[in-house]
């Protein structure tokens, strides 16, 4: 094989990020030495990024069919059907390394390769969410990362003309040298003109279309499955760069070769570039390819084979085509200006057989790259939730009447709960028929048809870090019930999840419980997992991040008109909660009130009853269709509270205020309810509605068909949030604050 022959450097395979173990377990397959180019090719596909080395097992434990699942794991991207002949592909992925480095092209990047995965699936992408980790905005280099993420996302996306319809973004302290870039993208498409990467029939002819390659992102999946070693990795060229101009021409050109029957099978170039698109698409078809590196288009002189292949340049899509198609491909590529070509031809032979000049520098079979080794590793749960169990807000003193509007305050204006409004209108502001990107849902309406879909993206990786199963499980019922809380029917999950080393018995034991109550959730949610991603390794210097599976949801509404917003309507209309709120100590637990106001990330939170979620998911849909509620809000991070201001805050004129009496809640909440618990805990099955009160029982009787608590708590008023322990007397307020208290608490200025 030339002189890619050579005898390797002793242990060079470690400077790739392989273990001796598995080098020795690459020769024993392989049946000889890998050479340079072929250790690299095994390098990056058997990386935790690409190869899922030690969370393949554990994925397995996640329901992942549904009646309404057209495409599930293992492609680009899951496809749910949303009738009439259409489907919805959607899928989140991370960036995070990328953004740890260099976070404008790292958040940039990531929206262009999960933009190309939903191109892959023959879907026009029309919609993204995000999900931003950052740490504490006290130091210098967070507020970079910050600042630069977010307007390396926004710039790409304006560029690509796809708006961003929901955002959520948080702050904590184990984030502040890992950022987390999570980004989702979904995509309309007719049934009949799904494509998958099926690298099918021999004969057939391998193309690439888009940009050039380049040296840039060479190893970057490797580098994104190992800690980083400081505030910034060594040197930047792991980290690829992005061109949207590129990528908004691709989406169009693809689009229109799919169209017209040019395409058999289709595949983004993200990790690994075209060793694993290469790799990938004929594993799954039983084929081979034969790749010639001296016809891929480069961008650079002297390029080697095995930087070819482990280039991870962006903008670039895998074609397989038939021979008779191939002048088509070449006269559309070039007309929306691309760098279009033939780099090989799919065969039988099993192999990803790699040429230069017509010499075979590399041969490996496909099955063996694409099936990494897969560890169990050992599991031990940290030491630290024994003192979190230890923990409990009894020792928390309920604050004084005169406390409650301050401490109000504090929270709508704390990072985690304050709008980020004024940092969306970077993204281009809103498009028609979608709702706003700070009020939990995005909705846009699916042109040519009445239907709308509801996306969000969630998790609140303190829960999980206190309890990862049952912070997994609220984060999926959260997602579902903020779906929900728009009218629209919870449909599937795609999930991002991002831990820290798996090697350490601690990090694996968050991540095993947390996909087992993201397998409960699910699995009593109807929401089966139709993909996603894993990315392991945040950490540096020893600290990780947050165990953070971020929850990407998508919903369906028949009828987008009947939308239902979270700002209340009319004053005079009625206030309700519809499910179950706790009130005591344990409410606290987790609770962004006890962080900020007291401190402390502590407490054994409690589980969700999610066949009371289901229920609540039930009546929210089902009131919707009916045209029953004016308003509805899910209850989360902030508490009710929280939940109650911001439905003033987003309120029409003559409806941003609230007159609520906490006695209403008497044999609903606990004997021992606090009322800090009750207006700041988190932890609790439960939204509010607002509602014409000529509707009540018609609510009241959904509520009991379902077997779901309902309990008006108050009247939407003109302005102002009040809150009482009672109706009785105007001495037993504990909460009066104005709107306009309210709005400037909460809208930060960027």
């Amino acid at each position: 094989m030339s002189n890619h022959n050579e005898t390797l450097r002793d242990g060079i395979w470690r400077e790739m990020g392989l273990k001796d173990d598995e080098y020795r377990l690459i020769v024993d397959r392989l049946g000889r030495e890998p050479n340079f180019t072929e250790l690299g090719m095994f390098a990056v596909m058997w990386s935790e990024h690409c190869g899922y080395k030690h969370s393949k097992k554990l994925l397995q434990k996640l329901p992942v069919t549904g009646p309404q699942i057209l495409v599930g794991p293992g492609e680009n991207a899951g496809v749910v059907d949303i009738g009439d002949g259409l489907g919805v592909a959607f899928k989140i992925e991370s960036h995070n390394h990328p953004c740890a480095v260099e976070p404008y092209e790292g958040a940039a990047t990531g929206v262009g390769g999960i933009v190309r995965d939903i191109l892959a699936m023959g879907s026009r992408p029309v919609a993204l969410a995000s999900c931003f980790r950052f740490g504490t905005l006290e130091g210098e280099r967070a507020s970079f990362l910050f600042s630069q993420a977010v307007k390396g996302a926004a710039d790409y996306g304006n560029t690509l003309g796809i708006p961003t319809i929901s955002t959520d973004i948080m702050f904590a302290g184990p984030y502040i040298l890992n950022p987390l870039c999570n980004v989702l993208c979904a995509g309309i498409l007719r049934h009949q003109d799904l494509h998958k990467g099926l690298a099918a029939g021999a004969g057939n002819v391998v193309m690439v279309v888009g940009n050039t390659t380049g040296r840039d992102g060479i190893h970057g999946c490797t580098f994104a499955s190992d800690e980083l070693e400081g505030s910034q990795a060594e040197g930047t060229s792991t980290v690829a760069k992005g061109d949207p101009e590129i990528e908004r021409r691709l989406i169009e050109a693809c689009l229109e070769m799919m169209a017209q029957g040019a395409v058999l099978g289709i595949q983004d170039m993200g990790a690994a570039g075209i060793t694993s698109s290469g790799a990938e698409t004929a594993a799954r078809a039983g084929t081979g390819l034969a790749i010639e590196v001296s016809k891929v288009p480069v961008s650079e002189e002297g390029m080697t084979p095995y930087e070819i292949m482990l280039s991870e340049s962006q903008e670039r899509m895998l074609l397989i085509v038939s021979p008779d198609k191939v002048d088509t491909v070449m006269e559309i590529g070039n007309k929306w200006g691309l760098s279009v070509a033939e780099i090989g031809v799919v065969n039988d032979s099993g192999n990803l057989q790699v040429f230069e000049n017509g010499v075979k520098v590399a041969d490996v079979p496909v099955n063996l790259l694409t099936q990494a080794p897969v560890y169990d590793p050992e599991s031990e749960e940290p030491g630290y939730m024994k003192t979190i169990r230890g923990f409990s807000a009894s020792s928390v003193p309920v604050p004084e009447v005169h406390e409650f509007n301050g401490i109000l305050i504090r929270l709508l204006g704390s990072p985690n709960i304050a709008s980020k409004q004024a940092l969306y209108s970077r993204h281009g502001g809103e498009p028609d028929g979608v709702q706003g990107w700070d009020k939990g849902t995005g909705i846009f309406k699916v042109e040519g048809t009445s239907k709308g879909l509801a996306v969000t993206t969630k998790c609140n990786g303190r829960l999980v870090y206190l309890s990862p199963r049952a912070g997994t499980q609220w984060a999926v019922a959260h997602a579902a019930r903020t779906v929900a809380a728009s009218g629209a029917v919870p449909l599937a999950i795609s999930n991002c999840l991002n831990f820290g080393n798996p090697e350490k018995p601690e990090i694996f034991w968050q991540l095993e419980h947390s996909v087992q109550g993201m397998a409960e959730a699910c699995d009593a949610l109807g929401t089966p997992v139709t993909g996603g991603n894993v990315s392991l390794y945040n950490e540096t210097q020893g600290q990780p991040v947050c165990p953070t599976p971020v929850i990407g949801m998508v919903g369906l509404l028949d009828d987008a008109a009947k939308v239902v917003t979270p700002g209340f309507k009319a004053s005079g209309h009625k206030i309700a909660i519809i499910g179950k709120i706790f009130g005591d100590n344990q409410s606290l637990h987790g609770s962004e009130y006890l962080e900020l106001i007291h401190g402390a990330v502590a407490g054994d939170i409690r589980y969700p009853d999610l066949e009371m979620e289901k229920g609540i998911i039930n009546v929210l849909v089902g009131g919707a269709k009916e045209g029953l509620f004016a308003s509805a809000h899910s209850v989360s991070i902030g508490g009710l509270a929280v939940t109650l201001a911001q439905s003033c805050v987003w309120g029409e004129a003559g409806a941003r205020g609230a007159n609520i009496a906490l006695g209403s809640l008497h044999g609903i909440i606990e004997v021992s309810h606090r009322p800090d618990g009750v207006l700041f805990g988190e932890c609790d099955s439960v939204a509010i509605v607002s509602f014409d009160p000529q509707y009540e029982h018609k609510i009241e009787e959904l509520c009991r068909s379902e077997g779901v608590t309902f309990a008006v708590i108050g009247t939407v008023t003109q302005d102002g949030l009040v809150v009482k322990r009672c109706s009785a007397c105007a001495e037993a307020e504990i909460v009066n604050l104005s709107y306009k208290q309210m709005a400037d608490a909460f809208y930060i200025r960027a």
